[in-house]
């Protein structure tokens, strides 16, 4: 199938599911489409058990579908920009400390710790993976998914301060995270040169240069947009930072998702105040919004009919969801040992810990850098692992965090933060 014919078909399930959704079942939109995603791919299959021939022809539209390149080399640019562009830069840096700290050390701290309880969980289990893809498994699942954060947040009703706590660590981790990914999966397959000087080198281009890049077009932009005022042409050039900028970065090997966070904080801020008329602005907002809210449907429907691609095994789905506690404890380790530390120079609000414990969502990305990894050993154990994860994340941590926030917001009411 060609890809505008591809394309057509998860518009046109979107849409069909965000309508049945809004009718008759009334969860978040993009939980909505996944679960119904998820039910329709299940019928699917229990049509392929009874006889009726639809189960291949389903898994080879959901198998032509390249997951990973769709989000990491599509969507994700336009979702980080359309997040971050109404991210409040003055709220993000009272909270830069625990942020900066959540999104680095708490990443590297749970990856290692959900990768040595998984190789120890398995080998329990009499399922033999090397400790090298326990690890891989744990960086690629370790940090939050900004996409899945975003998109809950916005009803949950949290506290501002934290909000941009959840939002900021979500919008940055990634940077980290696809760093330690890289290396893990570099001495997994014995594909890279891996030392402390080659690691300290990606780190820096990637994270510190994609930062800077990002920071680059964010202000040459901002430099365009106030030179003009014709809502168009502004929109048009937000897009062509979107597009044009994430394909650079890429070119020139930085982190593209550091670099569309960083450009969409500096437009969203500097440029819609400074570079930007009140129409203007207007329209920016609308277009920027109904991209995000597109690009999330299409999204959360790929994660909820790719059931249909994943080799399915009881020994890994057992694991699987053993392993949902497992990764629980340790972002709250992580989590908490962060703030514990931080409590002695600062207040938190009630709660802090247990909300960042379980508003920290697994997404989308998640499952795109399962999909990476080659064929082999251990990609189908640990897309499987990743995959009950990620749903259990959004079903369950997703519809059940506002509820948790509101449990401590008569507290959080009287606590500065």
């Amino acid at each position: 199938m060609d890809l505008l014919n591809i394309i057509a078909v998860l518009i046109t399930l979107s849409a069909l599911f965000s309508y049945i959704n809004y009718r008759y079942i009334g969860l978040p939109t993009s939980i909505g489409i996944m679960v119904i995603g998820m039910l329709v791919s299940l019928a699917v299959i229990a049509a392929g058990v009874l006889g009726v021939g639809i189960v291949r022809e389903a898994e080879v539209f959901v198998k032509s579908i390249d997951f990973t390149t769709s989000l990491m080399q599509g969507m994700l640019s336009f979702l980080l920009f359309a997040s971050a562009l109404h991210v409040n830069l003055n709220d993000l840096m009272k909270q830069k400390a625990p942020i900066l700290l959540l999104s680095s050390f708490g990443v590297v701290a749970s990856t290692f710790m959900i990768g040595i309880g998984t190789w120890y969980l398995l080998a329990w289990l009499g399922l033999d993976l090397p400790l090298i893809y326990c690890l891989l498994f744990g960086a690629l699942i370790s940090p939050t998914d900004p996409i899945a954060v975003m998109s809950i947040l916005k009803s949950a009703g949290a506290p501002k301060s934290l909000e941009t706590k959840i939002a900021g660590e979500s919008l940055f981790n990634d940077g980290v995270a696809v760093v330690v990914f890289i290396v893990l999966l570099g001495i997994a397959t014995g594909g890279s040169d891996i030392s402390v000087g080659s690691i300290t080198l990606l780190f820096i281009e990637e994270a510190i240069g994609g930062s800077l890049f990002g920071l680059l077009i964010g202000y040459i932009a901002y430099r365009m947009l106030r030179s003009v005022d014709n809502y168009q042409l502004e929109v048009m050039i937000t897009l062509a930072v979107v597009m044009g900028g994430y394909a650079l970065a890429n070119m020139l090997h930085v982190s593209g998702p550091l670099a569309m966070v960083i450009a969409g904080l500096f437009i969203g801020n500097h440029g819609r105040y400074f570079g930007m008329s009140d129409h203007t602005r207007e329209h920016v907002d609308d277009f920027w919004h109904l991209i995000d809210e597109i690009l999330n449907a299409v999204l959360f429907l790929l994660i909820g009919i790719e059931i249909l691609a994943i080799e399915w095994n009881y020994g890994y789905l057992t694991a699987g969801l053993l392993l949902i506690p497992l990764t629980l404890a340790a972002r709250f380790i992580s989590v908490g040992s962060i703030i514990g530390l931080m409590r002695k120079r600062r207040p938190f609000s009630p709660g802090v810990i247990k909300i960042l414990t379980w508003g920290g969502l697994r997404g989308g990305i998640s499952v795109a850098l399962a999909l990476s990894i080659p064929a082999g050993v251990a990609r189908d154990e640990i897309l499987t692992f990743t995959y009950v994860i990620v749903v259990f994340s959004i079903l369950v941590q997703g519809l059940s965090v506002g509820k948790l926030i509101k449990s401590y917001q008569a507290d959080s009411t009287n606590t500065s933060d």
